[in-house]
């Protein structure tokens, strides 16, 4: 029998569902007025649900209460009502609503995996997976579905949005697999070109990110930078 994802690795998934909701939104609003709105609604009902599962998941845990645990809660709060709210909506305005979910996910898996550091368990344990810092932010990009690959003229091409990953760094994590790419899954890169592959954690990078977070920065390491929570109200999608 498969172990049930911790809190913080259920975020993780969580947050994939989100960027792969955002790429079928992309690939509906590509296709035109053809497009079958009935698909978003389905796939956006499934993520209000899965959201509020995470939410009973975390406090079924009974961590001790903090402001950073209940913003996260309410944070997740948000995205439910927003993925709910979005099938009330044409596409375009359906794809605002969720455009910064899943960046929003990844901080609240942050936030808790912090509280569990702080309160509860035990960080001098090694971790399941040991990934390099280099690997921890590539594996926090492609988390928040903030990295794409591409291929032209028999090369391969690594687009980012934030922070840079590359085209070494992906494949060793694809050798060792942590990640994986979806052919023809993610929008183009400008207006009329080809879709782009997505590139996704697998189960085990899912469970090596929720380790990394989970542990306190290495001695004499500089400070982890965690990327200010998005504010989820933004009225632009932003695009590869």
């Amino acid at each position: 029998m498969a172990t049930p994802p911790t809190p913080v690795e259920r975020l993780l998934l969580l947050a994939d569902q989100y960027v792969q909701h955002n790429d079928m939104l992309d690939r509906l609003l590509r296709s035109g007025p053809q497009a079958e709105p009935d698909t978003n609604v389905a796939s956006a009902q499934r993520l209000a649900y899965a959201t509020r599962t995470a939410i009973k998941a975390i406090l079924d845990e009974r961590f001790f209460e903090s402001h950073e645990l209940s913003d996260t809660v309410i944070r997740l709060q948000q995205l439910a009502f927003l993925s709910g709210a979005s099938t009330e909506h044409p596409l375009p305005t359906a794809r605002i609503l969720t455009a910064l979910a899943p960046e929003a996910t990844v901080g609240c898996a942050d936030r808790l995996a912090g509280e569990i550091r702080r309160r509860r368990w035990n960080t001098t344990d090694a971790p399941v997976h040991q990934v390099s810092p280099t690997q921890r932010t590539a594996l926090w990009e492609i988390a928040c579905g903030n990295v794409v690959a591409t291929s032209s003229l028999g090369r391969q091409y690594v687009h980012c949005r934030d922070a840079r990953v590359l085209i070494g760094t992906l494949r060793s994590m694809e050798a060792n697999d942590l990640v994986e790419r979806v052919p023809q899954s993610a929008s183009p890169a400008f207006a009329g070109g080809p879709l782009q592959d997505r590139v996704r954690l697998t189960s085990a990078g899912t469970t090596a990110l929720a380790s990394a977070l989970c542990l306190p920065p290495a001695a004499g390491s500089p400070p982890a930078t965690t990327p200010p929570t998005p504010v989820i109200t933004r009225t632009a999608t932003r695009s590869h």
